[in-house]
């Protein structure tokens, strides 16, 4: 395809999933080499399309006519298996793209994972398929399968004894025994695989376009997805987006670093901006769901699985139930933690409890005791006062030892049927380790068990996180423009650009003796602040180049002179415009806001608190660029020490809308200007008392070039 319709995330991706013929290029009748395996496997679970093996000896390959050539094939297949050196892959693709192949998967190894000339080679494979208008998927990969639809492009071992059942889990990641080891575990769960790909080295096809594709099918209906790095960031979250209107939740293991973690950050913004917490942001942001382990994956994908698009949790609200009081205290710190909400029961939903159960307590957790599980009549009504309950998005049932007992488990099976029955559409999960059969049959009623407090607690939360708001995916769709140069010479040409954009700034002048000094001083009026200006010391309280409240003339003399002479003892041969006169700002809480540019995602914005609490506490909050003022108040919202700047312990509520609107404009700014600049410090913004503003303090920013 061209090469435009190529970055059309997950186009032409049919050819591995749905392929009408494959062709085997290096085919063994071996069929414990990699040239062997793929035929063994399509043969064995029946593929219906052609099979044709290619080996320039030609003859019968497993019991198969051999071709010498892809050109001599009697029809062209769809798909085309690379098995051969790295040095003839070229020849060979280029063999596929004469006959019409629509996508080839490399599995070879040798490509840019070698160095150098594996580089070269890898590009002129993806030359090849460019100019074919045919999609690449490795080289140096797995491969993909479809298991509804038996096209198998792999060698992996996960298939070797069997072929998981067909399901609505799809699977991409780049790593191959990764992959492989979640298909085997989602399989062993119980749960059905629609397809799998990994991408290995991503020439061609990446982690977007299996997202996209997987979001497009119509026998996915969640996709579990292992990451170790982002190559295209406009890619992935065009996917993301597609997934997520197209209802199917996507669950992220991201695993190591992205190359912007590499970098060394020139301000607090970039230090602070890590690339870990970028790729959050991004995820959050278009519906995705990240997990920090394959467990979480699979115990998060399967409930997912089970649970379908239409059950999962609409909020955050929930309602515990056990049979004793400890062990609903221990779900209600654990929902607590995870940030669930835990709403009290409306009084219709009390007096049905009572009425099922007369010695049950009615507070959110619900303390059922041993009466609930006496009969699965009684049980069925307490579950189903609490399901109906008009306040709660989930309800949660712990189960001890219960499933362990005959007798219990009867009643506990019975009444989680006839609550299924009888309420399809509403939320209920279960807390059980075992037995494993229980667990199973429960499962196979629609409801998700997970096997302790703490993952069911963090369960819930994930699951709700896939359809809650979120935040908008806004993407700027301004003009890119120049900015003047002069912006990066100081923090005086600094926060004119920014005032020009609404940052508010104070009065400030910049003078060239200790005599204008005072002059603006007294002008000003008393308390002055004194600044070093200078483009080659950007951390100017580092260098002794500022000096605070100074109350008079010649207070304002003697700091003149004394920042100089540090400034240029820090900094010998620094270029210096100055010195920036300024009044003392008054009272306020201070933050910090800035924007670095990632290298994959582009401009991200931050807020934390100011003084040491950002890079102490790590009390930040991160979104892509850019955002509305309302993302950009919920940002500020979310900082632990937000109670702060919202009048905690008495203190004057501090102007968050206008802190909020400055975020806001900052980001865009970034974004308007992001070919030019690379970050911006903003390090203190004082917020004012409610409806007096915000002023930027300090500024700082850094271009491209000197990243």
């Amino acid at each position: 395809m061209p090469r435009d319709l190529a970055d059309m995330p997950g186009q032409g991706l049919d050819a591995f999933f749905g392929a009408d013929g494959i062709a085997i290029v290096g085919a063994s009748d071996d069929i414990t080499k990699i040239g062997g395996r793929p035929i063994h496997l399509l043969k064995k679970y029946g593929y219906r399309g052609p099979i044709y093996p290619v080996n320039p000896r030609g003859g019968e390959i497993q019991g198969l006519t051999a071709y010498p050539s892809v050109r001599d094939l009697p029809t062209a297949p769809d798909l085309a298996i690379l098995v051969v050196p790295a040095t003839a892959t070229a020849d060979a693709l280029r063999d596929c793209a004469a006959r019409g192949v629509r996508g080839a998967v490399v599995l070879s190894s040798g490509f840019c994972e070698a160095g150098p000339d594996g580089q070269a080679l890898q590009d002129e494979l993806l030359g090849i398929a460019r100019d074919a208008g045919m999609r690449l998927l490795g080289p140096n990969c797995l491969g993909s399968f479809s298991v509804a639809n038996g096209v198998i492009g792999s060698f992996s071992i996960v298939l070797e004894d069997s072929m998981p059942k067909a399901g609505n889990v799809g699977i991409v990641s780049q790593s191959g025994n990764i992959g492989s080891f979640i298909v085997q575990n989602v399989a062993l769960r119980g749960l059905g695989v629609s397809h799998f790909i990994a991408t290995g080295n991503e020439a061609d096809v990446d982690v977007a376009d299996g997202i996209a594709a997987l979001a497009r099918d119509a026998q996915t209906g969640v996709i579990l997805c292992c990451m170790e790095t982002c190559r295209d960031g406009g890619r992935l979250t065009q996917a993301l987006d597609l997934a997520r209107a197209n209802g199917k939740p996507v669950i992220v293991l991201k695993i190591g670093e992205t190359e912007s973690g590499q970098a060394a950050a020139a301000s607090h913004t970039g230090a602070l901006a890590g690339s870990d917490a970028v790729i959050d942001a991004v995820l959050r942001r278009h519906g995705a769901l990240r997990v920090r382990s394959i467990e979480a994956l699979l115990e998060m994908g399967h409930a997912a699985s089970i649970l379908g698009r239409d059950r999962l949790p609409k909020g955050k609200r929930v309602t515990l139930v056990a049979a004793s009081g400890g062990f609903g205290i221990m779900m209600a710190d654990a929902a607590t933690k995870a940030g669930l909400d835990l709403p009290p029961l409306s009084d219709a939903t009390k007096a049905r409890i009572n009425e099922a159960v007369p010695t049950a307590g009615t507070n959110n957790p619900v303390d059922a005791s041993a009466q609930m599980s006496s009969r699965p009549d009684i049980l069925y009504k307490m579950l189903s006062a609490l399901i109906e309950e008009p306040n709660t998005d989930a309800t949660l049932l712990f189960l001890s030892l219960s499933l362990y007992n005959k007798r219990l488990r009867g009643v506990y099976l019975e009444a989680l049927a006839r609550i299924r029955e009888s309420h399809p559409d509403r939320l209920l999960a279960v807390i059980s380790a075992g037995p494993a059969d229980a667990v199973s049959e429960i499962n196979a009623l629609g409801i998700p068990v997970f096997a302790g407090i703490d993952a069911a607690a963090n369960g819930l939360a994930g699951l709700s996180r896939l359809t809650g708001p979120g935040g908008d995916a806004v993407r700027w769709t301004g003009e890119s423009l120049p900015v003047d140069p002069a912006v990066f010479r100081n923090e005086n040409a600094a926060k004119k650009a920014l005032a020009e954009i609404g940052v508010g700034i104070l009065p400030e002048a910049t003078v060239q003796s200790a005599d204008e000094a005072v002059q603006a001083a007294d002008a000003m009026g008393y308390p002055v602040v004194l600044k070093i200006l200078s483009e080659d010391i950007p951390h100017k309280t580092e260098a002794g180049g500022v000096a605070l409240n100074l109350g008079d003339g010649d207070a304002v003399r003697a700091a003149h002179d004394r920042i100089l002479n540090s400034a240029r003892s820090h900094v010998p041969g620094a270029r210096i415009d100055g010195v920036l006169v300024t009044p003392m700002a008054g009272a306020g809480t201070e933050l910090i806001m800035g924007v670095s540019r990632d290298p994959v995602f582009g401009p991200v914005v931050m807020v934390g608190m100011g003084g040491i609490f950002a890079e102490v506490l790590g009390d930040v909050a991160l979104e892509p660029a850019p955002v509305t003022p309302a993302q950009a108040e919920a940002m500020i919202r979310s900082l632990k020490m937000f109670p702060i700047l919202d009048g905690a312990r008495g203190r004057e509520r501090g102007d968050v809308a206008a802190a909020a609107r400055t975020l806001s404009a900052l980001s865009e700014f970034a974004c308007r200007h992001a070919d030019d600049v690379a970050e911006i410090d903003l390090n203190p913004v004082l917020v004012r008392a409610e409806g007096q503003g915000v002023v930027a303090l300090d500024a700082l920013m850094i271009p491209h070039a000197k990243v």
